[in-house]
């Protein structure tokens, strides 16, 4: 859901997609899901999972980004 608000905040930016890893088991193994909700970040260079604060998502993008974020 936080992906999700960010996307709507800054669409230019950020998109994020939402996909159920019952109905789509491939894709939860290919990026191997273990916990809902499981956000991917950069197909798959960084991951959170689990209904983290805003600031532990973010702090996820800038490592997945590097220092010029």
């Amino acid at each position: 859901m936080l992906a999700h608000q960010m996307a709507m905040e800054n669409p230019k930016m950020v998109q994020a997609e939402m996909v159920s890893a019952m109905d789509f088991p491939d894709l939860a193994n290919k990026f191997g899901v273990s916990g809902v909700p499981h956000t991917t970040i950069n197909s798959g260079k960084g991951n959170v999972v689990g209904a983290v604060p805003e600031g532990n998502l973010l702090a996820e993008i800038q490592r997945v980004l590097g220092p010029s974020v």
